[in-house]
């Protein structure tokens, strides 16, 4: 494990501090967890846009020019 230096801002870190508190965890796991978490969010922000960016939406009109024009069967209205 590295160690990371950080600026916060004082309310947040007594969040942190109280989050940790009852999660019986140390500052340092949820920080850990929190940093993961928001990295493998812009990851797949990231993966999202890459694949939209390959759509190919001739493609997508032409299969859903294939779904019938039906009413949906009761209870599938929503």
């Amino acid at each position: 494990m590295k160690t990371l230096q950080a600026q916060v801002p004082e309310l947040l870190l007594r969040e942190v501090q109280e989050l940790a508190e009852k999660q019986n965890a140390t500052v340092d796991q949820i920080v850990s967890v929190a940093l993961a978490a928001q990295v493998s969010a812009w990851r797949t922000r990231e993966s999202i846009a890459s694949r939209a960016a390959r759509v190919d939406w001739n493609k997508v009109d032409g299969i859903l020019d294939r779904v019938p024009d039906i009413p949906p069967i009761p209870g599938d209205e929503k």
